[in-house]
């Protein structure tokens, strides 16, 4: 169960499992509580128009009667299949995705998500900090949460050679010899690509490229007119962060709120270092100084001097990203460990 069918991080994780576990014989369905607005979509379906109408908890309770286990991605899912699934006999997994104190930040909201998180048979974190969080935030017994990280496929994303690079650009319209960082993801306030912007403008022999749509669009464009005029490229959404990222040198994250972001995945499987701010599980997949630089928040100054540092040493810290995220991020593995959990829960 998906919060939307709109191709975001949490999102695309949620298919790529769910297709996993179909190449492995799994009886597995997806659907999710509502359409995504505009972007790129998944091929998922979606149980009503919004995502806590009676249509779709009613639809919710007619699948999972028909179903092992639910697992339920995000807080969003976590409410449906919290209160939805009562009565039914179903168990459901709950998977944090981000840092569970973003979304439960006053007293009636931790108490409502206090009540939800414990009716589900486990909880998985996709990051030994999250874990801790859970069980020091909501009182969770350690034996009913798991850790397993994101993954993604190294089947998907591999490094591009030079003519695999340039034939990227050449696609995407991108320029073929200056240096490029990559931002890719919702142009949402929480993202500050804004900030990614206004580092790039204080590299005048760097160019940018924006994969992702959202409501920020139309002022980030603004602002790039203004300040990097013509060397910033604004793609919109796209299904197709593969050869955004093979036609890139460095990947960029500004965001002020993250979990363990698939994209930093993607991109240190395609052998990119990636600048990041110190928020959220980021250090998971970003090693500061071994796989990629840290910077802290709002610092388009520190954001600028990172990206300069990476894109010198890009080759040794791109190495060492696909080396770490093969090691620890790989879907195959990932996907071992969901199965346990699953197996698990549907005994139970």
């Amino acid at each position: 169960m998906l919060s939307s069918n709109q191709r975001r991080g949490a999102e695309t994780f949620g298919y790529e499992l769910h297709s996993a576990l179909r190449e492995r014989g799994v009886r597995s369905e997806i659907c999710c509580l509502e359409p995504g607005e505009g972007g790129s979509r998944l091929p998922v379906t979606a149980l009503a128009n919004s995502r806590f109408s009676l249509a779709g908890l009613r639809a919710l309770r007619r699948r999972a009667r028909q179903a092992r286990a639910v697992v339920a991605h995000g807080s969003n899912t976590l409410l449906a299949c919290g209160a939805g699934l009562v009565g039914t006999g179903v168990p459901f997994v709950y998977i944090s995705i981000g840092d569970p104190r973003y979304w439960a930040g006053t007293p009636l909201r931790r108490t409502r998500a206090r009540w939800l998180i414990r009716r589900a048979a486990a909880v998985v974190a996709i990051s030994p900090s999250a874990y801790e969080v859970l069980i020091q935030h909501y009182g969770l017994d350690p034996r009913q949460v798991r850790v397993i990280p994101n993954g993604r496929s190294a089947a998907t994303f591999a490094p591009a050679d030079s003519r695999q690079r340039a034939a990227a650009r050449k696609q995407l319209g991108l320029p073929a010899t200056a240096d490029l960082v990559a931002a890719v993801g919702a142009l949402s306030p929480e993202k500050r690509i804004d900030d990614a912007i206004a580092a790039v403008a204080m590299l005048p022999d760097v160019s940018l490229v924006v994969a992702g749509d959202g409501p920020e669009r139309t002022a980030l464009e603004a602002l790039a007119r203004r300040v990097a005029h013509d060397r910033v490229y604004f793609l919109g959404a796209t299904d197709g962060a593969a050869t955004v990222l093979a036609a890139a040198d460095v990947l960029v994250l500004s965001s002020t709120s993250e979990g363990v972001p698939g994209v930093l995945i993607e991109a240190g499987l395609s052998g990119l270092p990636a600048v990041a701010t110190d928020v959220g599980w980021v250090r998971d997949v970003v090693r500061p100084g071994g796989t990629g630089l840290l910077v802290p928040p709002a610092r388009p100054d520190l954001l600028a001097s990172a990206l300069r540092s990476a894109l010198t040493g890009r080759q040794a810290l791109g190495s060492a990203a696909r080396e770490h995220c093969l090691a620890t991020f790989d879907m195959a593995a990932v996907t071992d460990e969901w199965q346990c959990v699953l197996d698990s829960v549907a005994r139970s």
